[in-house]
């Protein structure tokens, strides 16, 4: 395990941003590279896929890691801290690409038998772009996986706790941005312009009734709004544009489909009351995570093939993770492990991932890799 955590913290000293992991793929490509895997594949930005073959037909098993940072300035004070200033690995990604590391030094020792194993490091996870990216890459789209799993370390848990769930695992979520247009006028002559403001000040009252109406959804929906522009800081001008931004959040797909039409629908009429065009555009988008039944199955006898505590979530997590888009499509398990209760929160300056769980991670996706390609 020295190796495996000289290599997290390495990673630790040298984080990039998302769709910038140029040198932290070519490092983690050096380490995996000596361990002969049976093919190399590029898939995204500067995503790799090392891809170990059995001769024996079987399932295409595919364990995924996260290459980016974030851009935060870190304040813990360690012989390995971020050396690239306002850039940290504060969500742990560092431990996950050793873990993946570590697990393939594993798969080198007892090569697959049937089917096939893929370890991917995916970029640009923090910006939701990376696993799309992967996911309409030619390299993942010829390698049809049929099951593909990841985890998350999570503070406020006990470390090495193992947090599952079937169905949503954590929320669905979307940035959408608001314009509307009207036409500016004189401050003294309001009337000869169409000013957003009182626009603006009915959108806000009927999105947060829109939040408080439980019927129309199934599980719990989240509705933030972020930003607010109108006009210019000009005294003497009426404004004739306005442009507010809203985060939807829901547990499930279907009812972030429900929010997301609701809201167009009541802007749209309130605009369309006002005289006003609007227009809509969205960013950041992504699906819930959702576990499939067998994937769950497989990784909570993982975890007690190494005496581990198992704890059954009742909700999602209401953070947002683009894995979902792989579980859109494939059989996907994505599971949380307890990284201590009272370390720091994830992308806080001060979080810092602990060593102590990364033969954690190894055990139990090697586990899962031993039941499904040995």
């Amino acid at each position: 395990m020295t190796n495996i955590i000289g290599l997290r913290q390495y990673l630790h000293q040298h984080p990039e941003l998302s769709n910038q992991e140029f040198e932290t793929a070519a490092y983690i490509s050096k380490f995996i590279q000596e361990l002969q895997p049976d093919a190399i594949y590029n898939s995204g930005s500067t995503g790799k896929i090392f891809l170990f073959k059995g001769s024996e037909t079987g399932p295409t098993v595919v364990f995924r890691a996260e290459l980016d940072a974030l851009p935060i300035r870190e304040t813990n004070i360690l012989p390995y801290n971020s050396q690239t200033p306002g850039v940290a690995h504060l969500c742990g990604h560092d431990g996950h690409m050793a873990i993946l590391a570590g697990l393939a030094q594993q798969i080198a020792k007892q090569r697959p038998l049937k089917g096939q194993v893929g370890l991917l490091f995916q970029p640009a996870e923090e910006v939701e772009q990376g696993a799309r990216d992967v996911m309409e890459s030619e390299a993942f789209r010829q390698l049809k996986p049929d099951y593909i799993f990841a985890l998350h370390n999570i503070p406020g848990y006990p470390l090495h706790q193992v947090l599952v769930r079937p169905g949503s695992f954590s929320a669905a979520s979307q940035g959408m941005t608001v314009k509307l247009t009207g036409k500016t006028s004189h401050a003294a002559e309001p009337e000869n312009g169409l000013s957003p403001a009182g626009a603006l000040a009915r959108i806000i009252e009927s999105m947060h009734l829109l939040r408080e109406q439980n019927e129309l959804f199934k599980n719990l929906i989240l509705l933030t709004i972020i930003h607010i522009k109108l006009g210019e800081i000009a005294f003497g001008t009426s404004p004739g544009e306005a442009e507010i931004r809203i985060t939807l959040r829901a547990f499930e797909n279907a009812d972030m489909d429900i929010l997301t039409q609701e809201a167009i629908s009541r802007i749209e009429k309130i605009a369309k009351d006002e005289q006003l065009t609007s227009e809509f555009s969205f960013s950041e988008v992504f699906p819930a995570t959702v576990n499939h039944t067998e994937c769950v199955r497989l990784i909570e006898q993982a975890a007690k093939d190494h005496n581990l505590e198992v704890s059954h979530l009742e909700q999602p997590f209401k953070w947002s993770e683009d894995f979902g888009y792989y579980t859109e499509h494939i059989k996907g398990g994505f599971f949380g492990l307890g990284s201590g209760v009272d370390q720091p929160a994830l992308h806080n300056p001060d979080f810092n991932f602990p060593d102590d769980i990364l033969s954690t991670g190894i055990k139990i996706f090697k586990s899962i890799y031993k039941k499904l390609n040995l």
